[in-house]
């Protein structure tokens, strides 16, 4: 009998809806991560540590190839998260190393890679999704990138959250299509 291969794939989900998708993933059996931050919060009487998704929107699944559609059709989930027209995979040693990371650490922070003028990025939302570009000016929440086309540069503003930074100050990133998260090489 052939060994069907599990790969851990990172879906988008409705905003809060993290742990009602993680539930609905395990009742239908599917393997489910759905990472948990112990934040402290602080009031004026008092202080409560409250368990929160690390990634906003986001669930972890470890499925064979066969199994998308049925995590597709859950109630809750938006799509996977896709690289480069597919879905990302996410390699078991980055999973394992989130779950280190949380049970040693709480009050975990996530961010994005700063964006910078100059830096290479490639847009993953929106009408311009997957068009490749140049950061010619940064905002706070927008940036306004050069899109190379037709031997011609079209300038978009784009929001933050719909890039991805390839290169940073001449610093390649590995694997940072995955969540936005890369290594430096």
């Amino acid at each position: 009998m052939e060994q069907k291969t599990h790969t851990w794939y990172a879906v988008y989900t409705k905003p809060r809806w993290e742990k009602k998708v993680a539930d609905a993933l395990v009742r239908k059996q599917i393997e489910t991560y759905c990472p948990i931050n112990k934040v402290t919060h602080q009031w004026s009487d008092r202080k409560k540590i409250v368990e929160e998704p690390l990634f906003k929107s986001y669930v972890f699944v470890r499925i064979p190839e066969d199994k998308k559609t049925l995590v597709r059709e859950t109630s809750g989930i938006v799509n996977f998260v896709y690289w480069l027209g597919k879905p990302a995979s996410i390699p078991d040693h980055e999973i394992d190393l989130i779950k280190r990371f949380l049970r040693e650490y709480q009050d975990v922070e996530v961010e994005r890679f700063p964006i910078h003028e100059d830096d290479l990025i490639r847009i993953t939302a929106g009408p311009l999704m997957h068009q490749h570009g140049r950061v010619v000016e940064t905002g706070k929440n927008t940036v306004k990138a050069v899109l190379y086309s037709m031997g011609f540069s079209l300038i978009a503003t784009v929001k933050t959250s719909d890039l991805m930074v390839l290169s940073n100050n001449g610093k390649e990133y590995a694997g940072a299509g995955k969540l936005g998260v890369g290594n430096p090489i």
